[in-house]
Order: structure tokens, then sequence, then C-alpha cells
């Protein structure tokens, strides 16, 4: 084997970086684990509240050293493999942000009777269409007004210098398009910024490229009502003016007094201040202000100097002191002049400002609030974060706000550096004005001018000095700014004028008992489907089992390594892709045993037999990877949410199995038998020796049969399919689904006609879910209503007819479920518009993977036959698996058509491709022998050949997905019947239909 070295390098660089990255896993959990003892009380019960708060406390501490380097456990969880949320619980959210109100708001709120019809028209047309909102607007717009022009709409004085009257309809669109993206953006980054108020819980924001549409999950929300408020809430954008040291700094004094008092007076009680005083903050804490403001690619305050070297009468003698308090002794600054701390001491800090006692202190003329990002010390290396004081106008409202800005871009001053121009109506002009003069007339030669803090959600984004009055409205911001934080910038300051509501248009709530058990589901599938193949490949390749042993435990370890590595959450489709990898890896492996069988049956010598085997094997193992491959890219590319954690699993998957499989396997083999004993090394059992050795089937004989029997299976479902209808899930025709714990048994068919009537005879699906106490209910009632108010009302309706039925009440706690009550410990909602979006996608990933592995096939085999009997034989399997669930439904047993089962088909399209392949590699093979001009001959010497392989291979991964059928859940139920039913019938086209219809299509007996 050549290159070697290179194999057994690469595998010792895998598997440390392996261990180093899933090591951070392992210390996350213990981490967590102590959370959860310490937060455990005497009756047994878990406080969330003291585990969460025990976890914001180490948040920017060293919890792990590895090698001599520390890692806070910011770091760890960074690094380590996430869960994702059907694994842990958690809220998943898309919202969309709404163009209708950017297109109203650039007109000015016009009021043209043309131009509202054509936003009605586009708002219809946009539930069945995929083209963007602001064409379905022109092209609506050309069709109802007589003039069609759009430049009357949107020429405002907001617009003056961007939308002329003489502009054409292209040029304005080329605006109002730039402004939808740029509201995009906007919203955004508002809500990085307040997702990350989650901290430890590890929040994800996403933007869907193409859709306007921001995805966000939040493993661990418990208050799915508090995360759709501030998801959806109005960004509020203000102008402050900030506080001068001597207006806080004599409060700040006074209280760092006050709490060493209370020091003093805990050390007369022999209690050891420090420590007391730092385990009260952090048991009582309730907000992580350093989670809250760690967020990358947030802006950075654009003053040209966070510490300042200025003195002031407010400073002390000596923050050295020991005799002062942490409000003090925690300052990072030279003086009281800027507050700045490192940001893992913003919590405690939060804490002391919070105190009533602190807050009767201060004047209530000023408040504090925390810069939006904290900064890095160039010399150490820390993160630091600043602490302004603002004056508090007339009822505790800013001086301004984000209303009276008109317009504000990214632009460049005569120096060439990036600055932000923003302009403001009359009003805000008039008020600017006033406050710009203020701020400037502070300003002498001992001291710089007052400056004004741009907070958006009570966070300051900048507080730039005030060089001079602004008399006309308009500013011009300055600083060391890079191109995207003055586009940042401007984009924040839009904010108020220019708002972009969002609304939620796909939701799902998994609560942590429902996480909890799929974990479990997902745990014990994979492990027994690894231990039933283990046994298996020892049984019937002896020690050569052993090795592909070796290799699939390497293929596992990797996948979850470089998972790690990679920040992928583990998803419960993931684990199935991991389950499905188990089978699908051991193929590679059967083909190069079973040729080195093939090879020594043939009388050669078992080292050769393996050279030869590995070599002749490995072309067939190369096509049916790069296939599976395809599904597996494309079903990422077009895939969401759970889906995506499906295909990276499969892709990461298919590269290990083969790197494992080919080379890993082949280096323990030659070091077996390079020992010079080649009884270390066998590939036959008594049981399997010549087990399907000799068998000679005439196939192709019974082709023109196999046609007849798919035929009437598939016209039976597809009959079925059109006149029953297939289960569709939220997913394809929206709505809103619910599971339902009870503590007893419950009948699903009566709940369902008490349901339905609740419900208004609207569609309302119930079924059991697992178990017999748990059910699934979907409704349509209300598809087309997406606001908070009517998910709000379907659910009131669904615990009042649930009640009623029942006659059992509602909790909250899964905990508190007893015979008395029940709860509901999950839900999701998708939006009619989305379902539809999702039914595209779906179809779109379908054609693609034909198109491409029709070309694949079409590029390595080199002809049309062989491309068209693959394409056959796939829309044969996809229309097999339809009829499969449309059949199963006649019989009662209804599998949900959902995202899942687009996984499911196209896995099924990747495992059909690759058995076709094999045999399709064999066929030429032999035709290039040239040993005999009868193709039907040659054919059925070809699939007889590798009918071992086949039957293996299918065996092995039919009982890797019948376990994950029987043990993984009801979420994966619909998954793996697809599968079991795919590989199946996988198996039988690839022998009964892709290969026959080559046949046919040469003309049977002509040479190909």
């Amino acid at each position: 084997m050549r290159n070697k070295g290179a194999v057994i390098l690469l595998t010792v660089v895998v598997t440390l970086l392996c261990i180093y990255y899933l090591s951070f896993t392992f210390k996350s959990r213990s981490v967590q684990q102590d959370a959860i003892e310490y937060a455990t009380e005497e009756s047994g019960v878990i406080n969330l509240s003291k585990k969460q708060a025990y976890l914001d406390s180490v948040w920017n501490l060293p919890v792990y050293n590895l090698l001599g380097v520390e890692f806070t456990y910011k770091e760890v969880k960074e690094n380590e493999l996430s869960l994702g949320l059907d694994l842990q619980g958690g809220m998943h959210v898309t919202l969309e942000v709404s163009p209708v109100d950017i297109i109203k708001g650039l007109s000015g709120d016009n009021q043209d009777q043309d131009f509202l019809e054509a936003i009605r028209l586009a708002r219809e047309r946009q539930a069945e269409s995929q083209a963007r909102f602001s064409e379905l607007f022109l092209d609506a717009f050309q069709e109802v007004s007589d003039d069609d022009q759009l430049a009357p709409i949107f020429v405002t004085a907001a617009n003056r210098g961007r939308i002329s009257i003489d502009m054409s309809n292209d040029e304005v669109m080329e605006v109002i398009n730039q402004e939808i993206e740029s509201a995009i953006d906007r919203s955004f980054t508002i809500l990085r910024t307040r997702i990350d108020q989650f901290g430890t819980s590890q929040p994800n924001i996403q933007r869907l490229q193409g859709t306007g549409r921001i995805q966000i999950e939040i493993p661990g929300a418990e208050n799915p009502e508090r995360v759709r408020k501030l998801l959806q809430g109005v960004a509020k954008l203000e102008f402050w003016e900030v506080a001068n040291p001597e207006e806080y700094a004599p409060s700040l004094i006074n209280a760092n007094s006050m709490l060493l008092d209370e020091m003093e007076a805990e050390n007369a009680l022999n209690v050891n201040a420090d420590s007391s005083l730092s385990s009260e903050l952090q048991e009582s804490q309730t907000e992580d202000l350093s989670s809250v403001l760690s967020a990358e690619g947030d802006l950075p305050d654009p003053a040209d100097s966070l510490v300042s070297d200025t003195a002031a009468d407010s400073s002390l003698d000596s923050l050295t002191n020991p005799q002062v308090s942490p409000l003090f002794s925690l300052l990072r600054s030279q003086n009281i002049t800027e507050l700045i701390y490192d940001v893992q001491d913003t919590g405690k800090i939060g804490e002391i400002l919070r105190r009533k006692e602190v807050q009767s202190l201060l004047p209530r003329t000023i408040k504090p609030i925390w810069a939006v990002k904290p900064f890095i010390n160039e010399e150490t290396g820390d993160e630091l974060l600043q602490l302004y004081f603002v004056r508090v106008g007339r009822g505790g409202k800013a001086q301004l706000t984000g209303e009276v800005i008109t317009d504000a871009r990214q632009d460049l001053d005569e120096r060439g550096r990036f600055v932000v121009s923003m302009q403001m109506n009359a009003f805000g002009t008039k008020e600017w004005r006033t406050m710009t003069q203020r701020a400037a007339a502070k300003r002498t030669n001992q001291t710089p001018p007052d400056r004004i803090a741009i907070v958006l959600d009570n966070y300051v984004y900048s507080a730039p000095y005030v060089q001079g009055e602004i008399p006309n409205g308009s500013s011009q911001i300055s600083g060391d700014f890079t191109v995207e934080e003055a586009k940042d910038l401007a984009n924040i300051l839009k904010a108020g004028s220019l708002p972009a509501p969002t609304r939620i248009v796909e939701e799902a709530i998994v609560g942590p008992t429902l996480g909890q058990i799929a974990r479990n589901q997902g745990i014990i599938s994979m492990l027994a489907g690894l231990g039933i193949v283990i046994l298996f490949m020892v049984a019937y390749y002896a020690k050569g089992g052993f090795v592909a042993n070796i290799a699939l435990i390497f293929n596992i370890f990797f996948i979850l390594g470089i998972l790690a590595q990679f920040n992928a959450a583990l998803t419960l489709p993931g684990i199935a892709g991991i389950v499905l990898t188990i089978g699908m890896s051991i193929d590679a492996n059967v083909l190069i045993f079973e040729r080195i069988r093939e090879e020594m049956r043939n009388g050669t010598k078992l080292r050769e037999a393996i050279s030869t085997g590995y070599k002749k094997a490995f072309s067939s193992i190369v096509d049916a990877n790069l296939t599976t491959l395809l599904t597996a890219a494309i079903l990422y590319i077009f895939g969401q949410g759970p889906i995506k954690g499906f295909a990276i699993t499969l892709m990461i998957g298919i590269f290990c199995s083969f790197f494992s499989a080919v080379y890993i396997t082949r280096v323990i083999v030659e070091w077996m038998t390079n020992r010079g004993d080649e009884s270390k090394i066998s590939f036959n059992t008594p049981f399997s020796r010549n087990l399907l050795s000799s068998i000679n089937i005439d196939f192709m004989s019974r082709r023109k049969k196999a046609y007849i029997f798919s035929a009437i299976v598939i016209i039976i479902g597809m009959s079925l399919v059109f006149t029953q209808g297939l289960n569709l899930g939220v997913d394809f025709k929206g709505g809103r689904s619910y599971i339902v714990n009870f503590a007893d048994p419950v009948e699903a068919t009566n709940m369902k006609i008490a349901l339905s009537e609740t419900f208004e005879g609207e569609g309302t699906e119930v079924k059991n879910y697992g178990a017999n106490n748990i059910v699934k209910v979907t409704t349509s009632y209300k598809v087309d209503d997406e606001s908070d108010t009517a998910d709000d009302e379907v659910k009131n309706i669904l615990v009042a007819g649930l009640e009623s039925y029942t006659n059992l009440e509602y909790v909250e706690d899964a905990a508190e479920i007893d015979s008395d009550h029940f709860t509901i410990s999950g839900s999701s909602k998708v939006g009619a518009t989305i379902a539809d979006d999702i039914v595209s996608s779906s179809f779109e990933a379908g054609i693609i993977a034909i198109i491409a592995i029709f070309l694949y096939i079409l590029i390595r085999f080199r002809k049309w036959q062989f491309s068209t009997g693959a394409i056959i034989a796939l829309i044969h399997d996809s229309l097999f698996v339809f009829s499969a669930f449309a059949i199963a439904g006649l019989l009662g047993i209804k599998y949900e058509i959902d995202q899942v089962f687009v996984a499911a088909l196209l896995t099924v399209i990747g495992y059909s491709i690759n058995d076709t392949v094999i045999v399709f590699d064999r066929i030429r093979e032999y035709l290039n022998l040239g040993t005999s001009s009868d193709n039907v001959k040659i054919f059925n010497s070809a699939i007889n050949s590798t009918l071992n392989r086949t039957l293996i291979t299918s065996v092995t991964t039919l009982i890797v997905v019948l376990i994950l059928f029987i043990f993984g859940g009801e979420v994966l139920r619909g998954f793996s019947y697809a599968l079991l039913v795919g590989i199946l019938v996988g198996t039988y086209s690839s022998v009964f239909i892709a290969s026959p219809v080559v046949i046919d299509l040469a003309k049977s007996r002509q040479k190909i």
C-alpha cells in the first residue's frame, strides 16, 4: 500500500483533534452537573434559577485547564458538541421582515389608491408565488395604474437625493430593494443583540438568504411568551445626554461607603467579607450582563478614546486601597471619569446598581446604561466594557427618539474616513439644535464637550463628543469606523424612522422532558444499531469483521469529533444520520471483503487477493459515496433547521466512512498479513464460507413480472394519494400542532371528535404520539392568522376543549402531571406562506437530485441507457415510498409527510443509486472483458456476482433502520418507515428495474 505513513499520520492527527474538541464537551457536562448539584434542594427538586445563576457566575471564569492553557466556561461552551433543540428542549423561531411596511414607509405612507391596491394584490399573490414581494408589487402596480410610474409615489422630503421625479421604475425599485435589504440587516443586528440576553443558553441566529427571513434557536428557553415579546418588540432608538463625572461620582462614593459599612458589619460577625459578598451576588443574580453584552459582531463604541487620561476632581486617590467595595476595586480605568470594567465583573456591578439602597443614593436625573459591546485591552487582551450615566428627561423619557430621523447613511469625510451622516425632520432639528448647543457649550480649555449617547433597546451603541451646535438637523458621526461598522450604525439610526416589523411565521417549542426522551431514544438506537452490526460482521467475516468494526468505531468517533470542530449541533435527525451511516459504512468493507473472497475462490493467494480486492472495489466505493454525497449536499442546500443537521452529519459520515473503510482497514489488514502468519487474518467463517457463492438466477427473464408487480403497487398507492391524500404535517400545509401529556392512557379517536367541534369543524388531527398517554393535536384553525393573539387563542381553545373532554386541569409544569392534570410539552407553528415555500423547496430538491444523479451516471458510464435506467429506478422508488405511505394510511397507520420525510426520501434516492451504481460498475467491468456478446447473460452474471454484497448491505442497513423504527421515537417513526420501504425497494429496483431498463433501451442483445 502506498502512502501508508500518510494514512497513519492523518489518522493520528484527526484522532488527537477529535479528542481535543470532544474534551470540551465532557468538561461542559461536568460544569453543568456541578450546577445541578448546587441547585438541587433538600426536597430533590432542581431550582432552575439557582442553576442558571451558577452557570452565569462562572461564564467568564476559567473552568478547564488543558495542557497549561486555561479556558473559561464561555470558551468551553463555544467548543463543545452542542445538542439541538429536539434533544435538550428550547424554542425555534423563524421571523419574517415585512416588506409592506418598508415600502409604505418609503412612500411617506402615501394614500394613492393605485399604490394601496398594488400592495393588496401583491400580498395576495405572495402566498402562491416564490417571487420577491417587491417584484410582485411592481407587477401589480403596473397592472392597476394608468400612469404606471412609481417615482411620483416615492418622491418625498425624506427621499430627497435618492429618488427624483424623472427616475424610471427600475431605478426606483433598486432603491426600494436596497431599503428592504437594509431593513433585514437592521432587524438581524437588533435581534442578535436581543437574543444574547439568553447568555449561556447559546442562542443561534442566522439569515435565510433570499427569503427576508431570520431563523433563531434558543436552547433552554422556558418562557415562550417572553421570547415572542422580545423578538417582535419594536426597536426603541433614543438620544440621551451623557452625564459628567461630577453628576454621578459623589453618589458612587456614598454607595462605596455604604457597601464598606456592610462589609465591616459582616466582619464583626466573623464572616469573610469578600467571599460573602461575592456569594450573595452570584446566588441572587437574575441577569448576566457579561453574557448579554458579549455577542460577536456588534458595534464598538466609536469614541476616539474609551480610557481617558483627562484628570477630574472626582478621581479617587487610590483605587488599589483595600478599603473599597467591588464598585471601585473592580474598576479598570485610572479614575471614575470613565467607568470601565472587565466583562466578567459586569454582573456583580449590575447587581450592586440594582439594589434599592444604591438606587436611592443616585440622583433621579441620571441612570446607568451599559455599552452594547466590549472592547479589547491591547496590553492585557482582556475584554472591557464601559458603563455610562445619562441624564433623564421629564417622566424618565429620552430627550429625543428615533422617529425624528429621516435618513442615515454610511459616508466618507474629507479625510477619507468612514463616517455616518444623519438627517432629522423639523421637530428633530429643533430639539437637536438645543441638545447640541448645550453639549458644545461645556467645552473649555481643560474639559471636552459633552457627549450624546445613541441608545437602542437600552444599550449604548455610540457616544460621540459634540464639537459644536448643529442647527440644521444634518449631522455627521465620526470615529475609528470600519466600513461595516459605519454601515451598521447607519442601519441602527434608521430603526426609528423606517421600522421593519417582524412576525413569527414558524415556531417550534420542545419542552425539556420531551428533549430528554428524544435524547435517550436516540442514544439507545445508536448503541443498539452499532452492537448488532458489530456482531454480524464478526459472525460473517471473522477477523476481517473485527477490522471492519475497528474502522466503524473510528468512523463514529470522527463524526462526533468533526461535528464538535465545526461547532455544529447534534440533532435527533443527526443521530438518525449517524445510525444510517453505521449501516451504510459497512457497505465499503463488504464490497472489499467480497472482492477478496472472490479472488481467493479463484485461487489467488491471500496477500495478492487483498491487494486486488481493494483495487477492484475502489471505483465502486467512490461512485457509491459520491452519489450519496450529491443527495446530502442538495438536502443541505434546500433543507432547514434539523434537516440541515441531518445533511451535515450524513456528509461528514460519508467522508469519514470512506477514509476509515478504505484506508484504515487496509493499514490494519496489511499489518496483520505482514507479520508472516497469514492465519492472523481471515474473511470467512464456517457459516459464510460458501454462502450465496454459486447462485445463478436468470433475473432478466423475470423483468416483465417485476414491471407488472411494481405497476400494480404504484397504481394502487398513487390512486389512494389522489383520492384520499396524504397525512401532510404542518410543515407542508401550515397550522399549529401540540404535544399533550397525560398521566393515564387516553383515547385519541374520541378526543379528535370532541376537538373537531371545539375548533368549529376546521381540519383537526389527534393521534397517539409514542405512548398511549401522549397525543399530538394538529389543527388548521386560523392557519392564515400568524399573530401572537391567534396563537394564544388557538392554545386557549385547545386547553378548554381538553379540559371539557377529560375533566382534567391544565398545568404549565410537566412535573405537576397527575391523574387530575395534563400539560402541553411541545408545540409548533408553520404559517401558510412558509409552508408553501417548504413544499416548493422540497420539490426543487427532488428534481435537482435526480438531474444531478443523471448527469453523474452519464459522465461515469458514458451511456445514456445507464443514466436513464438509474433515473427510472429512482422515480420508481420514490413513487413506491409515497404509495407505501398511502397504503399504510388506508390500514389506519398514518405517518406524517413533513421535512423529515423529505430527508428520508432523498436518503432513499441516495441509497438506491448506491446499490444501482455497484451493479452497473460490475456490468461495465464484464462488458469491458469482452467475453460475451450476449447482454442478457452479462447482466445476469454481474447481478449474481454482486448479490452477496447487495443482500449483506441491505440486511445490515435494514436491521439498523428497524432498530431506529422501534426505538427512535415518534419523531422519527415516519422517517424510519420511509427508509425501511426505501431500502427494500432500492435493493429490488437495482436488480429488477434499473438493469432490465438498460437492457430494454439497448434492444436486448445489441452490444452496449
